[in-house]
């Protein structure tokens, strides 16, 4: 099972940036879906952008413009570039790794990283 390490939360005014990033314990090459997802209190948890299993990006409208996906194999780590924040994007932040061992979908999440759009 791969393990997955989030870091990079915190606190930003509206209008900053951060970036996520979330090291695999495992190759990436051997994952076929990485991405990032977000939940807030009494919500569900919610697509953010993703590493399709067929190699291109999907992004939630919410992120689009604004949050970049991006990977560095030789870390086995994907970021997430957070830019132009806004309140509405305060949640918990998870990252998540799909691997398909045969007909089994094996998802994995991270611990999560708190962040925080505030004045």
């Amino acid at each position: 099972q791969v393990q997955l390490v989030e870091s990079g939360g915190g606190l930003v005014q509206p209008g900053g940036s951060l970036r996520l990033s979330c090291a695999s314990s495992r190759s990436i090459f051997t994952i076929n879906a990485m991405g990032w997802y977000r939940q807030t209190p009494g919500k569900e948890r919610e697509l953010v952008a993703t590493f399709t299993s067929g190699g291109g990006t999907n992004f939630a409208d919410s992120a689009k413009g604004r949050f970049t996906i991006s990977r560095d194999d030789a870390k086995n780590t994907v970021y997430l570039q957070m830019n132009s924040l806004k309140p509405e994007d305060t949640a918990v932040y998870y990252c998540n790794a799909l691997t398909v061992v045969g007909n089994t979908v094996r998802p994995a999440w991270g611990q999560g990283t708190q962040v925080t759009v505030s004045s």
